[in-house]
């Protein structure tokens, strides 16, 4: 006759070799946990600036891959002009190299505003603010120690930007970068030019650089390439992807816009910069002097 005994239950496990079990798992669990956390809040981080920023960049009035750009004012920047904005982001305003040995800056060093553009020789819109925008900004800015203006190569249409950056590097090392800015944006034929080697080459001669051998040696050099893509990275990390893009004192603006928009945002950053008494001419600017490429014939 068969056994009605019910079966037998394992016996259960020790509390002591439970909490060890327990204990074991959880610790790599809980490192992995933090470790989530840490990265999850520096991918936030990234973003959020990343985001931030593109909403003024994928727009109006810039050119770039897939896009062709408007001549309109950015609606955006206007909108976020406020005196609680105008000193900038202070993670974007580090960005400014204030370098007073800088070639690829003018304007005085310790200025209270410092506005960065990134842009590309081969750009409509870029050389649309070269010509028209500017010289005024230069003239009435600059020239009165209240703007500095720092360059960066930001090559988006191909290897003949490219080759053009590289160039304008070769330039600036024989103290002609903004005689070589000016030449390249001064002809609107050069927009999306292959920049071939003889062209650079009439370039460079318009722009005044006396020793081509050197300047053929310099745009081949690693150091041009390092500060290229130190600058192209720099400005991908912002979420950049049309030019011109600018900074002025960690405030984006985007594209070609009216002159208005780029002197209302000088005005309001050199106002806040003198609220704050830091980075004015002669006061607490990192260093004091003016740049190389301050000078031009």
């Amino acid at each position: 006759m068969p056994s009605t005994k019910p079966p037998s239950k394992p016996a259960p496990k020790s509390s002591s070799s439970t909490s060890s079990a327990s204990a074991a798992s959880s610790a790599p669990s809980s490192a992995r946990s933090r470790k989530g956390i840490v990265i999850g809040a520096l991918v936030a981080v990234a973003a959020l600036l990343a985001g931030w920023l593109s909403q003024y960049v994928t727009g109006d009035g810039s050119a770039g891959p897939g896009g062709g750009g408007s001549e309109k004012s950015n609606t955006a920047v206007d909108k976020g002009r406020s005196d609680n904005t105008a000193a900038g982001d202070p993670a974007l305003m580090k960005l400014a190299r204030r370098d007073a040995d800088d070639p690829f800056a003018r304007g005085d060093a310790d200025a209270p505003v410092v506005m960065i553009e990134y842009a590309d020789f081969g750009c409509s819109f870029c050389g649309k603010f070269a010509r028209d925008t500017e010289p005024e900004l230069v003239d009435k800015y600059v020239e009165k120690g209240l703007l500095r203006i720092e360059w960066r190569n930001f090559p988006v249409f191909g290897k003949g930007s490219e080759r053009a950056a590289l160039a304008s590097y070769a330039a600036g090392e024989q103290g002609r970068f903004w005689q070589f800015y000016d030449a390249v944006y001064a002809d609107k034929g050069n927009e999306k030019n292959d920049f071939t080697d003889a062209h650079l080459h009439e370039i460079a001669e318009q722009a005044g650089v006396e020793d081509l051998d050197r300047f053929d040696r310099d745009r081949a050099g690693e150091a041009a390439r390092k500060l290229l893509d130190k600058d192209r990275t720099e400005a991908y990390s912002l979420g950049a992807s049309a030019t011109p893009a600018f900074l002025v004192n960690g405030q984006p603006i985007a594209g070609a816009q009216p002159d208005e928009v780029f002197t209302d945002a000088i005005e309001r950053a050199a106002a806040a910069a003198k609220k704050d008494g830091a980075g004015t001419k002669g006061g607490t600017g990192p260093k004091g002097g003016t740049g190389k490429g301050a000078e031009q014939d």
